[in-house]
């Protein structure tokens, strides 16, 4: 985790958090939150859509946390999104389709399989002692590369507040990667925005690239009359270093 990250950022549970990147690549977001509540002794379900098991431990080792010993504990369960679709689309078996939490992409119909993997990921277990659990999903906009409609995506987020947030007393984390000219994307981003308690907006610089500093981010508290705190920050090899925009080396 990146402890000046996680000091600006609210300690309310409970929360949708909504992450989104513009021009750059929101998903050191993605390992913060991961680690985060690993370290934190969470039950974390974690739908990998963008990138493979590999990817994300290598980065977690970065972090100090063991996506593998996790996973053998319990304690994480991976749903690694490009495997679970490399399987859908080249099966020949359909009992092997009906165990797939993403089988909706092949039948078009809702996200339901999707939620009943994670709702059953999360829900306590006899002689487990993990804290409040905590769901991660990078990133729910590849859903609509894939047919799946906005509707169908708010549709499936509402479900996993209503059952993660509430019901659950945990965390739910989405990131939205947007595009230039995606009206479907943008349509999801502002809805989700509504139903969000957290967001946090990752923006590149619009002067191009600069060594001292790699991009803008903008946190922005819904609880708190829409309260934002915008930063600017520098992704070194370990951590993640922020600070007020103007403030960075480049310029001092």
């Amino acid at each position: 985790m990146f402890p000046e990250l996680q000091s600006a950022l609210s300690p309310e549970r409970r929360q949708f958090i909504l992450i989104s990147d513009w021009r750059t690549d929101g998903g050191f977001l993605i390992h913060h939150f991961l680690s985060d509540y690993l370290k934190s002794r969470r039950k974390v379900c974690f739908v990998a859509l963008a990138q493979s098991f590999s990817h994300y431990n290598l980065i977690a080792q970065k972090l100090g946390v063991n996506l593998v010993s996790a996973r053998d504990e319990g304690q994480l369960v991976f749903l690694e999104g490009l495997k679970s679709y490399t399987s859908l689309l080249f099966s020949q078996t359909p009992e092997a389709d009906s165990q797939n939490p993403l089988r909706f992409l092949r039948t078009g119909a809702d996200l339901r399989p999707l939620y009943d993997f994670i709702y059953g990921a999360l829900a306590p277990s006899a002689g487990e002692e993990w804290r409040s659990p905590a769901l991660i999903v990078d990133d729910v906009s590849l859903l609509i590369s894939l047919g799946v409609t906005p509707l169908q995506i708010l549709d499936f987020i509402h479900y996993c507040r209503a059952g993660i947030c509430h019901q659950l007393q945990g965390d739910v984390v989405c990131l939205v990667h947007r595009e230039e000219e995606d009206e479907d994307g943008e349509v999801l981003m502002r809805a989700l925005c509504h139903q969000s308690g957290l967001i946090l907006q990752a923006e590149g610089l619009t002067t191009g690239f600069c060594k001292d500093v790699h991009g803008q981010l903008t946190i922005t508290h819904q609880q708190h009359q829409d309260r934002s705190t915008i930063y600017q920050y520098k992704i070194q090899d370990k951590n993640v270093s922020f600070f007020a925009p103007g403030l960075s080396a480049a310029v001092l």
